[in-house]
């Protein structure tokens, strides 16, 4: 019986993960471990026991600890502050956690000599500005960090190859794009218009004054729910110390976003731009090539834009919140 280690578990990819290892119908073992319990049931399942734990991973004796005790076969790391803007306003927080709790993680394995399996979870942050012949981005595209977040994902990803050059440990990488679905964050601006364009619906509105920054930049958004089957793919068929792209191949900008959300929701939104939601510099254009991680796993996505922005309009939290 596979064992699964999930760290950042009460996030937002977190309970997506546990659904699709229910959904395998493989019977498995996994342990959540974060800052915070999740939100959501995560005991209920038919084939996985789920357990979760309180652990801080700054906590290098505790996660010692853990690591050793649970012995897991696999371990998808997907703790961090996720935030670009988090990262501007919190740079030395941003990357002393980002950076030390991945280094905890793999010196708790090299200490104890785990065979455990690690996806490294990162962002196409690291790729920064890019020309648009280099569009879209593969692997091999140089790195140009534009924010405090981006640099310390590009640590994460040095760390993993001196772990696995040096003491050969089994770390897979990932670059993931813009991921979108339901249950994410307001923080982010696609749940955070989607928010405002439903609790406007629900007061009756029709023309919904929404909180923006800038609408013009262009993103590689992929469904959540796709992004865990490229996870688990990875898991069990990455190749040790590659790195992976995590996107649909599509660039969509945010007004297109804003545009499919009106269209579903039959109403019509006034931009107020919010200079906090500006960045000091951001990347006009990030669009991935998954022609690797599809060559070398068969995996492709599967979820629509449109069903994406539907399911995230639906989502029940934004009712429960009004």
């Amino acid at each position: 019986m596979d064992k699964y280690l999930i760290t950042g578990f009460s996030g937002f990819v977190g309970k997506h993960f546990l659904d699709l290892l229910e959904l395998k119908g493989e019977a498995a073992i996994a342990m959540g471990v974060d800052l915070f319990p999740p939100n959501f049931e995560y005991q209920k399942n038919r084939n996985i026991q789920c357990e979760f734990m309180r652990l801080d991973l700054l906590e290098s004796n505790a996660v010692q600890s853990v690591l050793s005790k649970f012995k897991p076969d696999y371990l998808l790391h997907l703790a961090s502050y996720s935030s670009v803007s988090f990262s501007w306003k919190n740079p030395v927080l941003s990357f002393q956690n980002n950076a030390n709790i991945f280094l905890n993680i793999l010196e708790a394995i090299q200490i104890y000599n785990l065979p455990t399996r690690i996806l490294s979870v990162g962002s196409s942050e690291v790729y920064g500005d890019i020309k648009t012949e280099n569009i879209p981005i593969i692997e091999e595209q140089s790195l140009n960090p534009k924010s405090p977040y981006a640099v310390a994902r590009i640590s994460q990803e040095l760390l993993s190859k001196i772990f696995t050059d040096g003491y050969g440990l089994d770390i897979v990488l990932t670059r993931s794009f813009n991921h979108i679905g339901p249950g994410q964050r307001e923080i982010f601006a696609v749940p955070s218009f989607a928010k405002q364009i439903v609790e406007g619906h629900m007061r009756g509105e029709k023309s919904i004054t929404l909180r923006a920054g800038d609408l013009n930049i262009t993103r590689d958004f992929l469904d959540v729910r796709d992004v865990v089957k490229a996870y688990y793919v990875l898991l069990k068929q990455g190749r040790k110390g590659e790195i992976y792209n995590i996107c649909s191949g599509r660039g969509v900008s945010l007004i297109e976003i804003l545009t499919l959300m009106e269209r579903t929701m039959d109403v019509r939104c006034v931009i107020s731009k919010d200079p906090k939601l500006l960045r000091p510099v951001d990347n006009a254009i990030i669009i991935g090539s998954n022609a690797k991680l599809k060559k070398e796993t068969g995996w492709n996505p599967e979820i629509s834009l449109e069903q994406s922005i539907n399911d995230i309009l639906m989502d029940g939290k934004f009712k429960q919140n009004k």
